[in-house]
């Protein structure tokens, strides 16, 4: 337990310490196995941090001035190679002699050819980058893209609920029209058929009206006898010449 909030602490320490902090915690990350390992931790620079003396990480000397000051770092190398040497740990032989003249050489190299080759390692990371960049909007733009699609699609649908009901009400318009339609339909063909009703009756009052009219005139003609038309001729002609005597004593 104690050794694992160690741990975290140290961890938690290194992750404000620059490059080197967040490489040395994604490295110890992959030996963990618990849900802390699952944690978010501080991405990978892309650019290497402030060096001392070539090879010697500035994060080191930050590290050790809150407790030794500024001699600490120097006297810490001091001592641990004059302990090296005293204890014979490290012995030095031609191999040191060989290893001192292989750094010298490479210092020499680095120093000489170490920027054109730092700008050609940059140029060719910045064309991946490029390459990427260009990879990437080309993804987000088509995606956006789909986007826009998927919300004018969804917009559509949205509206299809109104279209659906215009449909139904232009449906239902249809079918009052052809309704009232057959109404009317019917309406005239029964109004036909009353008028055509009313029309026969009427024919057959008619013609019992005419049929009773000849009947009647048949039968007083039938019942007057040659005497009586005599006299009622007579009388008519007596009775015209006494309304012409009439206007003619009227006129003088």
């Amino acid at each position: 337990m104690l050794s694992r909030s160690l741990l975290i602490s140290a961890a938690n320490a290194l992750k404000s310490k620059g490059p080197l902090g967040a490489g040395l915690v994604q490295a110890s990350h992959s030996l963990h196995t618990s849900s802390q390992s699952l944690a978010p931790v501080a991405p990978l620079p892309e650019k290497g941090g402030k060096v001392r003396h070539g090879i010697i990480p500035d994060e080191l000397f930050q590290l050790l001035y809150p407790k030794t000051g500024v001699t600490g770092p120097y006297m810490l190398g001091t001592g641990l190679l004059v302990y090296l040497l005293s204890k014979e740990i490290y012995i030095i032989n031609h191999e040191t002699m060989s290893a001192a003249s292989i750094g010298a050489v490479l210092i020499y190299v680095i120093r000489k050819f170490g920027p054109n080759v730092a700008a050609f390692a940059d140029k060719l990371n910045e064309e991946k980058v490029a390459k990427v960049q260009d990879v990437k909007d080309v993804a987000m733009t088509s995606l956006s893209q789909a986007i826009e699609d998927e919300k004018k699609e969804q917009w559509r649908a949205e509206g299809r609920s109104l279209l659906f009901d215009a449909k139904r009400n232009n449906v239902a318009m249809v079918l009052e029209t052809n309704y009232r339609e057959r109404i009317h339909m019917v309406t005239n063909e029964v109004k036909k058929r009353l008028d055509y009703q009313v029309a026969l009756q009427n024919l057959h009052r008619q013609m019992e009206q005419e049929h009773m009219v000849n009947w009647v005139e048949k039968s007083v003609i039938g019942s007057i006898t040659p005497q009586q038309e005599k006299e009622s001729i007579a009388k008519c002609i007596s009775d015209l010449k006494a309304l012409a005597k009439a206007k003619a004593t009227a006129t003088v």
